[in-house]
Formats: C-alpha cells, structure tokens, sequence
C-alpha cells in the first residue's frame, strides 16, 4: 500500500493573500466549485493542466526558523536569472545566491515569499539541455 500527496500545505498570517501572491506567481487558480475570498481561513489554489494544489491555512505563531520542506521551482519560459528578477520584482526578497557554487551555469536561488517562506528557483529545462549557458 502507498500514499499520495493530495496537496502541499503552506501556513500563514493571511491566507487569503498568500494565496493570491502564489497565484500570480504560479499561474494557479482557485477552486471552480470552491474561490477564495479575502477572510478566508483556508485558501487552496490549483494548477490549470496539472491540477497540484497548494493549500494556505492562518496560524496565529510566525515563521521561526528555516523551512525544513520548500518548493523548487523551474521557469516554463525564459531562464533562471529572468525568472528570479520576475519574482524579486514581484515582491520575493533573496536569502541565498547559489548560482554557479558547482560551476558555471550551475545552481539556484533561494528566495523568500512575502511571509517569509524559503524557495528555490532552478535553471530551465532548456539550460538544463545546453549546459554550456
């Protein structure tokens, strides 16, 4: 017998606005049968073609130390350096800059959402393929 992730749960102080921060960042949406709203306790968003989940709850404590979990993402267009300057201008700040720390063209950064949460942008899948950029 085996689990499956059914979603990636993220905790808040506002969830609501959270959730609207990671949409546009994502391309994600509300539920159809479910949209959140400002005041909402829960808000869960969902990918368009693929149908991931992340769900914000409110809690009352705030982030205390590094997250032991935290999402890695891959830009779909562009490259890595384009993707994290679209993020940092979209309100991100930047933790750690591990680019190129394995060589050139290598690595990723880490950044911060609004909240405080860590995550990682990685190169492309077209970087990936041209190793050389």
């Amino acid at each position: 017998m085996t689990s499956f992730i059914s979603h990636t749960t993220i905790d808040s102080r506002d969830a609501y606005e959270l959730s609207e921060w990671w949409k546009r960042l994502l391309g994600y949406r509300d539920l159809p049968d479910d949209p959140n709203a400002p005041g909402h306790e829960e808000c869960m968003i969902e990918h368009p073609e693929t149908g991931h989940r992340l769900l914000f709850i409110e809690v009352p404590d705030t982030k205390q130390v590094k997250n032991r979990i935290h999402l890695d993402l891959r830009p779909t267009e562009g490259t890595r350096d384009e993707e994290v300057e679209r993020v940092l201008a979209a309100g991100a700040t930047q933790v750690a800059d591990l680019r190129g720390t394995d060589g050139p063209g290598t690595g990723w950064v880490v950044l911060a959402d609004p909240e405080g949460n860590e995550f990682c942008i990685l190169r492309s899948e077209a970087e990936l393929a041209n190793p050389a950029t």
